[in-house]
């Protein structure tokens, strides 16, 4: 335990380098400009580096508090966020040792006769919802008869085969593909051993360590990443929850035939061990797999916009973790459809009625760059007299463009720079936004800087059809939510003509950019062209 207090004092300390960074203590007129920019990339890349390897050493809530750090692009230097984004998919493995142990620990064995097949039962050894999973077993043609003994493995009992490689690790969990014993392939997440017992003492320590910062350095605001992990972390270590996290968004979504959540397989999952269908696929950032696969960029864009704006607008029901390595593409070598695969379903935000509609509002007026409806929905946010700050941080934009219109040009590298140079300067003012902004706000706000990271590496950012879909929902959900309010007739046809006018402008203008980019669209508007001239 000492060791690790030692550990995590050491993690604080490079976190510190964090607050440096939006505090000058270099004073450029002592030095080159050229070689105190090149000392403080020096020191960044370093602390990060020092940041990473403990996180890595401590496993478990550190990993994941460093995943999250490794998502403000928005909030911290470039050196923290690409040394920290390799946490997604490289965090630290458990040995095969160490995943059996869980397996035995979960899922109890017991060999049963039904119908003279031998099965296996499956005792849960957590508590489990009765509305969720009933007593089920589970055929297993080749199950030992003496499959009792205490020394017989239980991942020979359970499956035909099981890869000892990880297809991926993650901060809690790691993932493993296998085939049970009646031919079905699976992909079973086994929780790291020791992360539930460990959970609690960790976040203690980081809110110990971090109040120790703040007494040090007053504008560090930071409390709020404990806050979070307290919410957040006992819900993503309930594998069950997140299978029922999955079924939801499953049914929620099912008129999207693009999107694919594996099933999951309840008779052999605990609150540990989660098996479910084996899917697989590119990454959503693989420009080069798309295009070895004939899949239309472009499209799978459109689509992850699509769903998105469906879950934060429409549903208020938001995956709240969409790094590359939890989304998957894949052509459908049947219909040649291109698939989105949606992975990892432990972290979910639901947002409530008063904060979707207020969202809805002010993603309405900043596409449609309506700066006093942005001041006005901003400040019911929280933001107070911020609301510039916070238009910038939800859009990745400058103020410029803010006020200009974020669908009309789309972002420069000139942009990013001076949006990633001005972090530095606003972190007191971003650090004390993030702490008045509602809680719902803080996974939101990841969830968008994890979306606009792969619209980046796909090239698709800031697209006009993505501000189109948001549109939509945005119309329909504040549509649905008056219709709700209203008891008079005649008010609800009123809004349903206005919300289906609406939408009938945006189905227009969608068409009109179509044309603008197609080919006949620009052999049309040649053609006119030449005629206008012919005329005068």
């Amino acid at each position: 335990m000492a060791r690790r207090v030692l550990k995590f004092a050491s993690l604080a300390a490079a976190t510190t380098g964090i607050y440096v960074y939006g505090n000058k203590f270099l004073d450029p007129n002592d030095f080159g400009v050229v070689r105190v920019g090149r000392a403080i990339a020096t020191v960044h890349l370093r602390s990060a580096e020092r940041l990473r390897e403990l996180c890595c050493a401590n496993r478990g809530t550190f990993i994941k508090v460093g995943q999250h750090l490794g998502a403000l692009d928005y909030l911290l230097p470039e050196e923290y966020t690409r040394t920290l984004k390799v946490l997604h998919s490289q965090a630290p493995q458990s040995t095969r040792q160490e995943i059996e142990q869980v397996i035995r620990e979960d899922l109890g064995k017991e060999p049963e006769h039904v119908g003279g097949e031998p099965v296996l039962k499956v005792e849960k050894k957590q508590a489990v919802s009765q509305c969720t999973l009933d007593c089920r077993t589970l055929p297993l043609q080749r199950l030992s008869h003496c499959s009792g003994s205490s020394n017989a493995g239980p991942i020979k009992e359970l499956f035909a085969s099981f890869e000892d490689t990880p297809l991926g690790a993650a901060s809690l969990a790691q993932v493993h593909k296998a085939v049970l014993q009646d031919g079905r392939t699976v992909a079973v997440k086994v929780q790291h051993p020791k992360v539930q017992a460990q959970s609690s003492k960790d976040i203690l320590l980081m809110e110990v360590l971090l109040l120790v910062v703040k007494q040090i350095f007053p504008d560090f605001e930071f409390m709020w990443l404990v806050e979070e992990a307290k919410k957040n972390l006992p819900l993503e270590l309930d594998f069950l929850n997140e299978g029922r996290n999955a079924e939801k968004v499953a049914h929620m979504l099912k008129d999207f035939d693009f999107l694919k959540v594996p099933r999951i397989y309840w008779e052999l999952s605990t609150r540990r061990v989660l098996l479910m269908e084996f899917m697989e696929g590119g990454q959503v950032n693989d420009r080069a797999y798309m295009k070895r696969n004939g899949i239309n960029v472009n499209e799978i864009s459109r689509n992850l916009g699509k769903l998105y704006s469906e879950m934060i607008f429409v549903n208020g029901f938001v995956h709240c973790d969409p790094h590359p390595g939890n989304v998957l593409v894949k052509k459908c070598p049947a219909s040649g459809k291109a698939h989105i695969i949606l992975l990892d379903h432990g972290l979910y935000q639901v947002l409530s009625e008063s904060f979707r509609m207020d969202y809805c509002c002010l993603w309405q007026a900043l596409i449609k760059a309506d700066m006093k409806r942005v001041q006005k929905y901003s400040q019911r946010l929280g933001a107070g007299d911020l609301y510039p700050l916070f238009a910038c941080m939800l859009t990745a934009r400058s103020w410029e463009s803010v006020n200009r219109g974020i669908d009309q040009a789309p972002v420069s590298a000139s942009e990013d720079v001076e949006i990633r140079s001005n972090a530095a300067a606003y972190l007191p003012q971003i650090t004390q936004l993030l702490n008045n902004v509602p809680r719902q706000m803080l996974l939101l706000l990841k969830t968008n800087d994890l979306l606009r990271g792969i619209e980046s590496a796909l090239h698709t950012r800031a697209s006009a059809s993505s501000f189109l879909n948001m549109s939509r929902c945005c119309i329909r959900a504040v549509s649905t939510y008056q219709k709700s309010k209203s008891r008079s007739l005649y008010r609800r046809a009123q809004i349903s003509l206005t919300e289906a006018l609406s939408l009938w402008q945006i189905n227009l203008y969608e068409v009109f950019l179509w044309l603008k980019g197609s080919r006949l669209g620009n052999w049309v508007i040649g053609l006119l062209s030449r005629m206008h001239h012919s005329t005068h």
